[in-house]
């Protein structure tokens, strides 16, 4: 029996969400000074919240030094808490999932947002990006960068959050210790495939603890990443499937996989042109829920996703220009979804003017 958009799906843990639709997650850059939760946050995520299963919000640093976007959110102080406690509340209210996404930029982040130079697992400056050197974390940092995680963690519980997203993918922190060209170290958190996945492991094992102990209700840890890098040496598929393999052992709640298309082949092997969505399948084989996105924006885009034995599917640009697009896609009414931005739009699709002036090409399809 083929699985419809508007089924609910439940997670091990109990957590249900009440269609298939999620949506991804986009940094808006719309907080207030110093990382605090803005009413423009809420208003963006509360009207997508309307019609989706679930929120995965966009990336909230964990450590000052892992700010990778001015104006974004911080779970890195335990003053942030009341403010990431209203937006939860906000979206769970419209009967929906919220996952907030906990990420460290690395050496990724620009010195200008945090007044310094950036931190990663080694002194090797990434190939894109207006990005500085950065400096290597000691043997004790690395320490106390797993504990900051762990402290937003128990932030987004204390605020009432549905679970987390570690994000290791897009070039941040958690994937530089799993790449072979940002980690060089010679300690145990570098050098072989075992000790690149350690972090990455060490910290999905410390988080599922920490629910345990800490969690008064079902709490959802899940992992975002990205299955290829372009670099040379980079993340191979095979690095990608041995890294699924373990966080699946370690009982990850869900992947979710960021990449532009759903169906691309590898970017290291474009000649093979099998989808490398199909070997990841393979890999997890039906053991914990997989999240697809990139390019998804019709019905029949959203089919073909769930047809394939993926369960969960978000949207990014789709839901950006149309929060109401699962109910006009239930409805039949996909001819009315609105595939360009108007300026007129604003107020109904609860955009942050700030964002709209950054993203205009993008929203607008001139890009």
């Amino acid at each position: 029996m083929e699985t419809s958009i508007q089924e609910c799906f439940v997670f091990s843990n109990g957590l249900r969400t009440r269609n298939r639709v999620i949506l991804a997650p986009m940094t808006i850059s719309a907080c207030d000074p110093g990382g605090y939760v803005s009413q423009a946050d809420i208003d963006y995520y509360a009207r997508r919240a309307e019609g989706v299963g679930m929120i995965i919000t966009g990336s909230a640093y964990v450590h000052p030094q892992g700010q990778a976007f001015a104006d974004s959110f911080s779970a890195a102080e335990d003053d942030k808490i009341e403010g990431l406690s209203r937006l939860a509340k906000a979206i769970q209210d419209k009967g929906c999932l919220a996952v907030l996404q906990l990420y460290h930029g690395g050496r990724m982040v620009l010195p200008d947002v945090i007044e310094g130079q950036p931190v990663a697992p080694s002194a090797v400056k990434a190939l894109h990006g207006y990005v500085d050197t950065p400096r290597a974390l000691s043997y004790e940092e690395v320490d106390e960068v797993m504990t900051a995680f762990l402290d937003a963690i128990r932030r987004a519980i204390k605020a009432g959050w549905d679970g987390v997203e570690l994000h290791g993918a897009n070039t941040y922190l958690i994937q530089q210790f799993l790449s072979p060209h940002s980690n060089r170290r010679k300690d145990k958190w570098g050098g072989t495939l075992n000790n690149r996945m350690r972090f990455a492991k060490t910290l999905l094992k410390k988080a599922k603890a920490l629910v345990k102990e800490e969690a008064n209700r079902p709490f959802l840890i899940g992992y975002r990443f990205s299955p290829e890098e372009i670099e040379e040496p980079g993340i191979q598929l095979y690095d990608t499937l041995q890294l699924l393999e373990q966080l699946i052992r370690l009982d990850v709640d869900y992947l979710h996989m960021s990449v532009n298309q759903v169906w691309q082949s590898s970017l290291r092997n474009p000649k093979e042109g099998e989808p490398i969505v199909h070997q990841i399948l393979k890999k997890i084989d039906q053991r914990v829920p997989l999240i697809a996105v990139g390019g998804i924006q019709t019905a029949a885009d959203a089919q073909k996703v769930l047809e394939a034995g993926i369960p969960l599917f978000a949207l990014g640009r789709a839901l950006l220009l149309d929060p109401d697009w699962t109910q006009k896609i239930l409805d039949q009414r996909e001819e009315e979804i609105i595939l360009r931005y108007k300026d007129d739009l604003q107020e109904h699709l609860q955009l942050p003017s700030s964002f709209v002036e950054e993203l205009r090409d993008y929203l607008e399809g001139n890009y």
